[in-house]
């Protein structure tokens, strides 16, 4: 699926093994897309000399209150790079 710039979207909550590109920190959390990068080889399985499809990455922000409830300043954003198979959802 392509999300659009200025969609809600979820981040997966799960867990794997090996070399994994998003951060713990970001997993079940919503943001909204900010921009569309393009189309680039997972580095998820690059890491360990395997063909790697091609994923869309896209950069999404996250308000830093809704990553950490206790953040000093809650409405500051956080941008993440973030491959499509890691979008859980559209969160509208």
């Amino acid at each position: 699926m392509t999300y659009p710039v200025g969609a809600r979207v979820q981040i997966k909550a799960m867990s794997p093994l090996g070399h994994i590109r998003t951060p713990h920190y970001l997993r079940g959390k919503t943001g909204v897309v900010e921009r569309v990068l393009g189309p680039f080889k997972n580095p998820e399985q690059l890491a360990y000399m395997v063909p790697a499809p091609t994923r869309t990455l896209y950069r999404v922000r996250f308000e830093m209150g809704h990553i950490w409830p206790d953040a000093e300043a809650p409405q500051d954003t956080l941008d993440a790079e973030i491959y499509e198979h890691w979008i859980d959802q559209d969160a509208t």
